[in-house]
Formats: structure tokens, C-alpha cells, sequence
């Protein structure tokens, strides 16, 4: 029996759009009374088995806790949904998930309209009825469980049902115009701005990346469900990462630590991401994960032992006082954990806030005469409080924070917010969803998605989607400093911030014509790192231009792409003087007159160079990425190559080369064999820089440098943020193809090895230098250096210079090297 259809009235009805959630309005659902038309099954084959028993049993938990210690607080149940209004699969398990969806909605919007959601999921099983995912499961179980996040996050009706619909475009044939007739243009444009770009051809997976994370915040301006949707379909993704390949569940895992988690810290919605870091840590080092996991779970049965005491010694003092407020306890993520002990080189138990509790109170008084209250039960830790409701933090998360001592000297932290405060920290920007008929967002939100609205303005002028990529990344994640004007106004800076970054804060011209600074009434350098509260003062000149330099110290994405741009602007007009002269001086070499080629004829050439024009194939010259002699042997074929050939003795090396432009360059590192390869350059010195010194296997970026060839860097250094503000200077380089293996042999020649320096931070102990050089050893490895630095704390750190192949080899003797007792962290130094 065929499942009902939605019956749509046509536009000229007035009635072709979904009415917006929470309207009086609504259509009727495509139901009888009885619920007879929809109670109809699905055939056996197309939604397959009900789920794996830990999947029912996820039924049974809280989505959205914090996975490594939740602050308890049982929620109520939701209440039933009618018999009557019940739309069947055929699925047992599966309806009830959906039955408890619609009990979630119900319980957090009770004046939402579920019609539209019905029906959204009705089209939702017929569309991908025949699909599975990779764990086997029917595919519809993924877009509900996607729905089931945002109902928990109390998102209204056509966000739900946008959630339910947001891979049909992408994964099955419909069309965003099909999904406008029949669920309105609100869902459609959300579907549109959620779906990949698959349809278009990228150069590589870096830049289809940069531009579908560019395509889903253009849309999220306009609608920040669009964000909230991709970030609930990569948590569901995330829960079912172990039925992909290792490779694909580290990669997604990476760009969910380097985007997503990032996008719902910057959007307020600590659960999530929370959830989010603690997922992709287990996939991106799996060793630490587990090590972290033992280590804490070692520490709870004491820590929760000591966090109950502290609870109930809390509660009394708070009743004594009057102060109407509830006490919570957790034990902090595993992903936080790690980030500390990374950044202190400290073991578990030094970390500070590895305990926490958490006062909501009623009102903003309380909070405070809750911290005197705590201040004077337990000493406070000097430094530690930070106010952040006075000043809250971009993401408009606000709370006071304070460290304290309890007896044993063990350190807790504490977090006092108001119930509104707890709210908007937990869920941020969907905490104050209040879509109704006018779609209206509160100032609040408004002021959340300023940083969106800029990121958009400021990507007009990046054409490099790795340029865009690394501006998200340094603007996700930022470290606030709060600084102040002459006049008292407050300007919010990334942590380190510069007097630079202060004055394109202000105004572009102010950043631009910047000559000095006074912080605090005293004069600083350009470079000086501002603090908390400081109040700066610029001086300006009128015609001073940014310097190149102060790329090497500005920390905003505002100052570095302000003076990227105008550094660009002012150097392709430089460039493209030089590559005319240096295109003119070359062909008076070969005896040549430019005069008698066209614009047409240099349009070409730019066209085989993939370029735009005349004028970026003299930009590309004068940058030094592409050579005026091969340029002149284009537009007229033969002509260098003769006038090489009577200035060259037959079989010289540079008769060889001449006849070379069209062929692969191989530079020879190491031990003779060939490393690294540019494409249709046959006279451009490659060579390995050495900020990062890349190795096989390592993703890998080319920047043309004059005088002394390509640098090539990976793609993670830092150093290649501040060089690609040039993107005429980027150049595609690669790895190049192994040699196959010698006749009559099973192998192929020795592979060349790159010197790579290790830091081993571990417990000072006997014998342990003999287990690492026998780990190292064993693994075929050579060591080249060897240095150990012991410290007054027991802790001895020891630097290696070793020889490896590629990153696999690495990879591997890196673990290994983790698994020796007393190993806290081993670290790649990329300068050696």
C-alpha cells in the first residue's frame, strides 16, 4: 500500500507556503481523523533491519550531554503523542524514535504546528527508501536522528523538518524547486545551503572544502538554521564514525576539531561542542583517547567522592544565606583535559579544573553574593577569577569563574550564572529561537552573527579558498583580550593582540596609516602584546602604508586581511611592470619583437596557463611563477630552443634542459632519488623549506620565491598563512611517484629519508633512553642526534633527530614511542 502524499494548493490558492512555526495558521495535515492513510508500511526491503541493540539504547540516554562527566539534571519525560496523529514505517524501532521526536517537539514547542514535519518525513522514507548507510542501517535513520538533535536543541517546525529533508537534494534526484512546492521557500533555502557542491569539479578536496564551508555561511546569514542543521547532521555523523575506513574517519574527524566544534563554540552551544571535541578525539589520536580515558576514569570514584562533599557543604552555606540556587558537579571533558595537558606538559591529576561545580541562581545579585559567599568558605586561587559577565565573551556566553582550595590543597573551579546565563551557554544562539511570523532574531543573536556578516564581507576579497580557510580557522576560535580607547569604548581583541590589530579594529584607514602607539599612557612598539584593560592610543600619518612585516605579529582576521589586500593590490601593479620588462629584455635576448604579437596571441598563452588574461600572465612573470623564456617559446615555438642550440655544445646539460619545457622537474634530495615534482616548469629551482621541512605524505603546498625557486611547505605551517596573501605566487606541487622496483628484484631503490627532530616528554627513570633508542632501532630507523634536558620536577625532555620515509613511518614510531611507560606526550618540532 502506497504511503499518502502531502496535497500542496497551488500558489494562487495563497496557500503554497508552510505558515511559519508557532502561527495561528495552519494547513491540514495529510491525515484522515483516524490516521487510516497514513498507517500504511513501506515493503520489508527498503527500510531493512531495526537498529543494532546499542542503538535502541541510545534511545534511553540524553543526546546531548557533556560525554566525559554530565551535570546531572533528569529531564522530564515528554508526553505522548496521539494514537491518531501517528505516521507508520512498518519499523518498530524506527517509529518509536520517530514517536519520540515528535514527543520532544511537542514538550519544548507546544504550539508548533507537526503537521509539516509529518510530512517531511513521510517524503523523507520515500526518497530514501532503497539507500543504506555504511553500519547497514537504513538511511532514514540518519536524517531523523538529525531531527532528533534539533528538536532537543527546541528548534521550530521548519528547521525540523528542513533537517529531515537536508540530504534529499544532495543524495537522492530531487530538486530544491520540488522541495520549495511542496514544503515551502524557508526549507528549501535552508536544504540549498546545507547540500555540498558536488556537482562542480574542485582541484582538490582542500578547496571543495573551503567552498562548501563558504556556501553554508553565505546561506547563514540570511538564516543561521542552515548552521545549526549542518552542525546536528555532523554530530549524529560523528556517533557513527566507527563504520568508515580508518582514513575517511580521520579526516572527518580533523575537520570537525578544525571547523565544526570551532563554528559551535563561536555560536554559543557548549553542549555540542563539547560532544563534537570529544568524538573527533578519539579518532584523531586513539592511543592518548584511551591513555586519558584509564587515567581519568582512575580518578573519578575520588574525584566524584570529593565533588559530593563540596556539593553538599555548598548547598548549606547557600540556605544559611538565603540564596535561592542550585548546585551541579562534572569532571572536565577528556578533549579539554588534553588541550591542558598539551599546553602545561603536566600530568592529570595537576589539572586545576579537572573538577568543576556550577551555582545557577534566579538573579544577577545572586551570582555575585554567591562567589563573596564561596570566597569566604574556601581560599581563592590570585588570578583566577575572570568576570565574564560584566564583560561577556563574543559568543555571549556569560558567567563568573573563580578557582578555589578546599582541604588537601585539591584545586575546583567554579562557574556562578543566572538559569537564562546557563541556558545560552549550553544551546547559545539556539537558546533564543524565537522564529515566528515576522522571523524576527533578538539582539543578541544578531550580535552573535556579526562576525559572520564580516567573515562574508572580507571573503569577497579572498580568491584562494585556502586563504579563506586559514581567515575561519584564525577567526573561530579566538582568545579574547578586552582593551579600551582614550574615550572608554570597548574594543575585543584575539589574545596577543597588537596595537596593529587595535587600530584596523577601529577604522581600515586608521590600520593603515598607523605610525605608533601609546598603551597606558607610554609609548610601545608596533609589536607590543596588549593585555586586559589596557587603553591604547594611535598615532596616524596621513600616506603611511602597512609594511609586510606586520603580518609576522598581527593576530585579528580583520588587520591580516586588510593588509593582505592592500599589500596585493600594491604588488601585482608592481609585478606586472617587472614581467613586462623582464618578457621585453628576453625576447631582445632571442632577438625578438613583442610588437608583432596581439593581446589575443598573450590571452592564449594566459589560457594554457589556466589564467585569466594578459595581465595575470605578466603578474605570473614578474611574481617569478612562470618563466619569460617559456612564455616567448610559446607565443613563437622554436624560437629560444634554435638560439640555445648555437650557444650550446651537443650533449651539455643545458641542451638537455631546453628541450625540457614541457616535461615534469624532479629536484633529487637525500640519497638520489627523485622527492618532489612541479608540473610544466623545467627551470625552477624546488627545494624543501625549512620553517616546517615537509615529508612524503605530507599535504603540500609550492610558493614562488624570487631569486631562489619554489619553496615548498606543508600545507600546516604557519608560516604559508603569511605568504599566500600572494596567490599569483602559489604554485601546484607534488610528491613524486616512488621509482619502480629494479629488474630481476622484488624492490625498488633505497627511499630517500628526511631528517625529522622528536621530543619525548616523559618521567625521569632508569633505563629509559635504552627503550626508545630500541624502539627506534627495531624500526629500521636511523638516529642522527640525540639530546636530553632533565628538569627540577622530575620530567626529562628528550629531542631526537631521526631519519624516516614518509608519514606512515612517523605516524607508527610515534605511537610506539607512546607506549613506553612513563611517556606523557611525544611531539614533532618542525624546525630542526
Amino acid at each position: 500500500m502506497a504511503i499518502a502524499r502531502p496535497v500542496v494548493p497551488g500558489p494562487e490558492s495563497g496557500e503554497g507556503r508552510f505558515p511559519a512555526a508557532g502561527s495561528e495558521r495552519s494547513f491540514a495535515p495529510p491525515i484522515s481523523e483516524t490516521g487510516v492513510e497514513l498507517e500504511a508500511t513501506l515493503p520489508p526491503t527498503s527500510l531493512g533491519h531495526p537498529p543494532s541493540a546499542s542503538a535502541i539504547a541510545d534511545l534511553k540516554t540524553t543526546d546531548l550531554d557533556e560525554p566525559s562527566g554530565v551535570f546531572l539534571s533528569p529531564a522530564p519525560a515528554p508526553p505522548p503523542v496521539e494514537p491518531s496523529t501517528r505516521v507508520l514505517s512498518g519499523d518498530v524501532a524506527l517509529d518509536a524514535r520517530f514517536e519520540r521526536m515528535l514527543a520532544t517537539v511537542r514538550a519544548n514547542r507546544p504550539a508548533d504546528d507537526l503537521a509539516i514535519i509529518r510530512s517531511a518525513w513521510i517524503f523523507c522514507m520515500q526518497q530514501h527508501a532503497t539507500q543504506k548507510r555504511a553500519s547497514g542501517e537504513p538511511y532514514v535513520i540518519h536524517p531523523l536522528e538529525v531531527a532528533q538533535v534539533l528538536a532537543e536543541l527546541k528548534m521550530d517546525s521548519t528547521a525540523i523538518a528542513a533537517g529531515l529533508l537536508h540530504d534529499a537534494v544532495e543524495d537522492t534526484d530531487v530538486t530544491p524547486e520540488e522541495i520549495a512546492k511542496r514544503f515551502g521557500e524557508q526549507v528549501a533555502h535552508i536544504v540549498e545551503g546545507v547540500t555540498k557542491l558536488d556537482k562542480i569539479k574542485f582541484a582538490n578536496r582542500e578547496d571543495h572544502q573551503a567552498e562548501n564551508i563558504r556556501k553554508m555561511l553565505l546561506a547563514m546569514v540570511t538564516d543561521v538554521r542552515v548552521v545549526i542543521i549542518k552542525l546536528a547532521d555532523r554530530l549524529h555523523n560523528m556517533r557513527t564514525l566507527e563504520h568508515l575506513k580508518p582514513e575517511k574517519q580521520q579526516r572527518i574527524a580533523r575537520e570537525t576539531l578544525e571547523i565544526y566544534a570551532p563554528l559551535a563554540h563561536r555560536l554559543g552551544m557548549g553542549k555540542l561542542r563539547g560532544e563534537l571535541e570529544d568524538l573527533a578525539f578519539r579518532y584523531t589520536d586513539p592511543f592518548q583517547y584511551t591513555q586519558l580515558t584509564t587515567e581519568v576514569d582512575s580518578l573519578r570514584g575520588e574525584g566524584e567522592a570529593f565533588l559530593h562533599r563540596i556539593v553538599s557543604t555548598l548547598e548549606a552555606k547557600l540556605r544559611e544565606a538565603n540564596i535561592n540556587a542550585r548546585v551541579e558537579s562534572r569532571i572536565k571533558r577528556l578533549y579539554s583535559i588534553q588541550q591542558k595537558l598539551t599546553a602545561h606538559q603536566i600530568p592529570v591529576d595537576q589539572v586545576y579544573d579537572l573538577f568543576a561545580i556550577r551555582v545557577i541562581t534566579q538573579t544577577e545579585q545572586d551570582c555575585y553574593a554567591a562567589l563573596g559567599l564561596l570566597h569566604s568558605t574556601w581560599r581563592p586561587v590570585p588570578g583566577r577569577f575572570k568576570d565574564f559577565i560584566a564583560m561577556p565573551r563574543p559568543n555571549m556566553y556569560q558567567s563568573l569563574h573563580t578557582t578555589l582550595i578546599a582541604e588537601g590543597a585539591h584545586q575546583f573551579e567554579v562557574q556562578i550564572r543566572t538559569e537564562d546565563m546557563h541556558q545560552v551557554a549550553e544551546e547559545g544562539i539556539a537558546a533564543h529561537w524565537k522564529y515566528k511570523a515576522s522571523d524576527n532574531v533578538s539582539a543578541a543573536d544578531e550580535q552573535r552573527l556579526a562576525w559572520v556578516r564580516q567573515l562574508m564581507e572580507w571573503q569577497r576579497e579572498m580568491t584562494d579558498p585556502n586563504e579563506f580557510m586559514s581567515t575561519l580557522r584564525i577567526d573561530l576560535y579566538p582568545a579574547e583580550v578586552y582593551t579600551f580607547t582614550p574615550k572608554g569604548k570597548v574594543i575585543v581583541l584575539p589574545k596577543d593582540g597588537t596595537p596593529v590589530d587595535f587600530a584596523y579594529a577601529i577604522h581600515t584607514d586608521v590600520g593603515h596609516t598607523t605610525t605608533g602607539a601609546k598603551v597606558n599612557g607610554r609609548i610601545v612598539p608596533l609589536r607590543h602584546k596588549l593585555r586586559n584593560g589596557d587603553i591604547v592610543e594611535i598615532s596616524t600619518q596621513a600616506g603611511h602604508a602597512p609594511s609586510r612585516d606586520w603580518l609576522s605579529f598581527t593576530k585579528s582576521s580583520r588587520a591580516r586581511n586588510k593588509i593582505k589586500h592592500w599589500l596585493n593590490e600594491n604588488q601585482r601593479a608592481r609585478a606586472l611592470e617587472i614581467g613586462r620588462k623582464l618578457l621585453d629584455r628576453e625576447a631582445r635576448k632571442y632577438k625578438l619583437s613583442l610588437d608583432k604579437f596581439k593581446t589575443a596571441d598573450f590571452d592564449r598563452i594566459a589560457n594554457d596557463y589556466g589564467l585569466g588574461g594578459e595581465q595575470d600572465l605578466l603578474a605570473g612573470i614578474g611574481f617569478g611563477k612562470y618563466s619569460a623564456r617559456q612564455v616567448l617559446n610559446k607565443l613563437e615555438p622554436g624560437s629560444t630552443m634554435a638560439a640555445e642550440a648555437a650557444h650550446t655544445e651537443p650533449g651539455a646539460v643545458g641542451n638537455t634542459l631546453a628541450h625540457m619545457s614541457d616535461a615534469v622537474k624532479r629536484v633529487f634530495f637525500g640519497k638520489g632519488s627523485d622527492s618532489l615534482q612541479v608540473e610544466g616548469q623545467d627551470d625552477l629551482l624546488v627545494y624543501r623549506a625549512r620553517c616546517c621541512n615537509p615529508i612524503r605524505g605530507e599535504e603540500i603546498i609550492g610558493y614562488v620565491t624570487r631569486g631562489k625557486g619554489v619553496a615548498v611547505h606543508a600545507r600546516s605551517c604557519p608560516n604559508v598563512q603569511n605568504l599566500l596573501y600572494e596567490a599569483d605566487r602559489r604554485i601546484d606541487v607534488d610528491w613524486a611517484a616512488l621509482a619502480p622496483a629494479v629488474a630481476g628484484t622484488k624492490q625498488g631503490p633505497k627511499p630517500t629519508t628526511y631528517p625529522v627532530k622528536l621530543t619525548v616528554v616523559c618521567d625521569d627513570r632508569a633505563g629509559l633512553l635504552k627503550e626508545f633508542t630500541a624502539i627506534i632501532s627495531e624500526d629500521g630507523t636511523n638516529i642522527r642526534s640525540l639530546d636530553t634536558k632533565p628538569s627540577q620536577d622530575g620530567v626529562v625532555h628528550v629531542d631526537f633527530v631521526i631519519e624516516t620515509v614518509d608519514l606512515r613511518h612517523l605516524t607508527r614510531l610515534t605511537q610506539n614511542l607512546r607506549k613506553v611507560p612513563g611517556v606523557r606526550e611525544v611531539m614533532r618540532v618542525q624546525k630542526i
